[in-house]
């Protein structure tokens, strides 16, 4: 029944996407001072069999039905007993067989613990080992295996950063010091064994993923369609969003993009203020934004995630992937936001 859904899903996915690998090359720099300039030479390849990890989450359900898609075949590792072919067991937090991992043409990470919720000790212990763990031993295993994959594209954030005010931030930045820039280090160095093993590897550094189906945006829409949504604190700290759509397109470029291999910006290319993100959000749901949430309203109801998640500043631009050719279906805020609730 499971795949029978999927197969649903994929066939309407064949008219969002474009999955046919392309050829040639392409140089792209950009004109922004900060950091350092990207510049990357495009060489397009094919993936045919991908196994994803968070296939349940919100990104890996969106991608699984664009794979199927775009003909490859897609196994998952899931935690229960397996219900389908399809489907591999796994215990995140402890060592995998080789064997059970051997074969695939290309591996996609996206499993780990929900940030959501008030960041005790305790949770912050889940959301590392829910990362770094499974990213460490997902990646010796197919190290050791017979058949490597060509590439491991692993989920990361632009938490990596810390909290920037109006720098312009690219994937050769510095990370900032507080406790998601060293979530993201750990994660990220967790994947070195495949890098190490010359298995192409990519940390998808993802921003503020929208989509009503979670993340910010689900937590987001209850207030603003009750008119009482506002910007958080004084507003001016930046926000790196990116429509589902585009994160599942650039998940599958980044696959096909033998050139696309380290950390990579996950974002689209024109982040905006809170404020300026909290006036479009109301004014697409035709609502009022004059509620706004003192910083230290939000330091009371939400701890430490208010100053990382919702106060900190991260003005990421995707730089590697506008550099590699990737083209966005949704650059603006204001026209992914009317597409997304009008779905």
């Amino acid at each position: 029944m499971r795949k029978r859904q999927l197969l649903r899903e994929a066939s309407g996915a064949r008219e969002k996407f474009d999955f046919q690998p392309r050829s040639g090359t392409k140089t792209w720099s950009s004109g922004l001072k900060s950091c350092q300039l990207i510049k990357l030479t495009v060489v397009n390849a094919t993936v045919g069999k991908v196994l994803v990890s968070g296939s349940s989450g919100l990104i890996g359900s969106a991608l699984i039905p664009a794979l199927i898609a775009g003909g490859y075949r897609v196994v998952r590792l899931v935690r229960g007993t397996p219900s389908t072919d399809d489907e591999i067991t796994w215990d995140p937090t402890k060592p995998l067989a080789p064997e059970s991992v051997s074969g695939f043409d290309a591996v996609v990470h996206l499993a780990g613990e929900s940030i959501v919720g008030r960041w005790t000790e305790d949770k912050k212990r889940r959301i590392v080992d829910s990362r770094v763990l499974s990213t460490r031993h997902l990646s010796e295993a197919i190290v050791k295996t017979v058949r490597p994959p060509r590439v491991l594209v692993c989920a990361s954030a632009i938490g990596y950063y810390g909290d920037r005010g109006d720098e312009v931030l690219r994937e050769d930045c510095a990370p900032g010091r507080n406790f998601s820039s060293q979530l993201c280090l750990q994660w990220e160095a967790a994947a070195q064994p495949a890098a190490t093993a010359r298995i192409r590897t990519v940390n998808s550094r993802f921003g503020i993923v929208l989509s009503t189906a979670g993340g910010a945006l689900k937590q987001m829409l209850p207030p603003f369609r009750l008119g009482i949504g506002g910007k958080i604190g004084s507003g001016r700290q930046w926000m790196s969003w990116i429509d589902l759509n585009d994160v599942v397109g650039a998940i599958l470029h980044i696959l096909k993009t033998d050139s696309l291999r380290g950390p990579v910006n996950v974002v689209a290319p024109n982040p905006v203020t809170n404020a300026l993100f909290t006036k479009i959000l109301a004014a697409v749901l035709s609502r009022p934004a004059i509620f706004p949430m003192p910083a230290l309203a939000a330091r009371l109801a939400f701890g430490q995630m208010a100053d990382e998640l919702l106060l900190a500043s991260q003005r990421v631009e995707p730089a590697k992937l506008l550099a590699s050719g990737f083209v966005f279906q949704r650059p603006e805020l204001r026209p992914s936001l009317q597409a997304i609730l009008r779905n």
